[in-house]
């Protein structure tokens, strides 16, 4: 059985990372953008970090700019940006294609194991997505691409993936899964 402990991936400088380093830790792997309405969630995925990170929890970072061209910055600047807005002190690694041919297999793996779980239509930006997505696609909850930024994966400690977030979920809801697999 395949877990994300079988990628490797590259760190924000070009450096393999073999996942394996992260065995037996819960793990949040999430697609990110700097200019995106859901960048502020930097804020959250950090402070979850920091208050889990002592119970062998690790937030993993992939910047991605096939969202509207939201992470258009190198791998250097959007860690800057995210350091000096956010104070962002977990795992980012190198900017990745999460959909298409080029995809990074790390995420190809990732959406075999759960597909679209469904915007939370009370978000703000959820009707937004939902009719900019329609109009592309009629059928695009049918499919597991992602949908945009800030798509979150659930790990558990044996690097199995448990649950998918779309960016609209309450991080509330996000943490509590976080704590129950702790």
């Amino acid at each position: 059985m395949s877990t994300v402990y079988n990628f490797t991936v590259k760190d924000r400088k070009g450096n393999d990372v073999s996942l394996n380093e992260y065995a037996g830790k819960v793990l949040l792997i999430v697609n990110t953008a700097t200019a995106c309405g859901f960048t502020p969630q930097y804020k959250e995925l950090e402070k979850i970090y920091e208050d889990y990170k002592d119970q062998d929890f690790v937030v993993l970072d992939f910047p991605c700019n096939q969202f509207a061209n939201q992470a258009a910055g190198t791998d250097d600047e959007i860690h800057e940006f995210c350091t000096l807005n956010y104070d962002v002190k977990f795992p980012q690694f190198k900017k990745t294609e999460v959909n298409g041919e080029n995809a990074n297999a790390l995420f190809k793996f990732l959406k075999s194991e759960k597909g679209f779980a469904g915007f939370d239509m009370n978000h703000p930006i959820a009707k937004i997505l939902d009719d900019m997505l329609s109009k592309e696609n009629p059928n695009y909850k049918e499919n597991t691409d992602i949908k945009w930024n800030f798509t979150k994966f659930l790990i558990n400690r044996k690097g199995e993936v448990m649950k998918r977030f779309e960016p609209t979920e309450d991080m509330a809801k996000v943490e509590a899964e976080i704590k129950n697999l702790l």
